[in-house]
């Protein structure tokens, strides 16, 4: 009985998904408002999501909101990325990168 020969190395998941385009910053800005939009009204619609919306789910899942600021907090933070994508990033900003941005701003005020 011939086996396969073992991998010696174990394949590792690519952000980019093999066979999908890589999204320019403006297409990603779109999916983000409508994936902030999806949460501010409390049902996500979806059942498929990309690899950086699972990871902004992820990290807003682990800032555990307060539910009275919960609304307002992902408002600001979604015109917060708004404006950090207009700048020129490629990317969302996380929630927690957000909050802690305003931590640091509210400390060095203080």
């Amino acid at each position: 009985m011939n086996l396969p020969p073992k991998k010696a190395e174990v394949d590792r998941p690519s952000r980019q998904i093999e066979g999908l385009p890589e999204l320019d910053a403006e297409t990603i800005l779109t999916q983000f408002n409508r994936l902030m939009s999806e949460l501010l009204k409390g049902k996500l619609i979806r059942n498929t999501f990309r690899p950086w919306e699972i990871d902004i789910l992820l990290d807003i899942q682990m800032c555990e909101l307060k539910d009275g600021q919960k609304r307002e907090t992902l408002r600001r933070y979604q015109r917060a990325v708004q404006r950090h994508m207009e700048k020129g990033s490629r990317t969302p900003l996380k929630l927690s990168e957000y909050l802690a941005r305003n931590r640091d701003k509210r400390l060095a005020a203080s």
